[in-house]
């Protein structure tokens, strides 16, 4: 089993390359009140990605919801985003639902305000972002669709549950080396509320703090 490291002794090695505020940010995530029951939870993608490291794999994460509009993008863009920070090389995160809407605006309007550069490429029902959060990085390509689009891997990956709908919808994914439930609340739930903007950025932060805690987990020394 891997120790329960902290950030004070995980050597960042890629973060000079990202923007400062979204560095800032990431140094600032406080994995100190993630409880056991959710390390529990994110133990099962700690070993897949571990697993992956040690024989030089790529690492192919994909994480679904039901409508690839809020969770699943965020939880995404902040792998993607925290794989580079702690340079894991070989990591491609995806996203899909059990069907199509779009990306919600206050997902990518929350996004933007934490210091990703975001720009909307269209302006289709579906609207495709290009959302970066480097200079020299690609861009993380964010729309809504099903999990098995063309966009997405069609094997050696893990299928990574970010709601109670589509676990339960979900019980097998055709390709998916692991099957991984993370489950996550709703921010759609203070939609339209007075706490709207707040709310989002408070379910944006507790789902970067989770995956800091998984990749700060990784050896990547091997």
């Amino acid at each position: 089993m891997l120790p329960d490291l902290d950030a004070a002794n995980t050597v960042q090695m890629n973060s000079d390359t990202q923007f400062p505020t979204l560095v800032k940010l990431i140094k600032s995530l406080d994995t100190a009140a993630i409880s056991q029951e959710r390390k529990h939870a994110l133990k099962p993608l700690i070993d897949y990605i571990q697993n992956k490291v040690e024989s030089n794999q790529n690492i192919r994460l994909n994480f679904i919801c039901t409508h690839n509009s809020r969770r699943s993008h965020l939880s995404q863009v902040w792998a993607q985003t925290i794989a580079a920070y702690f340079d894991i090389d070989k990591v491609s995160a995806y996203s899909g639902g059990t069907e199509a809407t779009a990306l919600f605006p206050i997902v990518a309007a929350t996004l933007s305000d934490q210091g990703f550069k975001i720009d909307k490429l269209s302006n289709f029902e579906n609207p495709i972002y290009a959302i970066k959060y480097a200079d020299n990085e690609a861009a993380i390509i964010g729309f809504s669709k099903r999990f098995d689009h063309s966009f997405n891997p069609k094997s050696n990956f893990a299928a990574i549950l970010t709601c109670s709908s589509a676990d339960k919808g979900c019980p097998f994914i055709m390709g998916a080396e692991e099957r991984i439930p993370i489950l996550f609340e709703d921010p759609k739930t203070f939609d339209n509320s007075p706490v709207q903007k707040e709310k989002y950025l408070e379910k944006s932060i507790e789902i970067a703090s989770e995956l800091f805690y998984v990749f700060n987990q990784i050896n990547n020394s091997i």
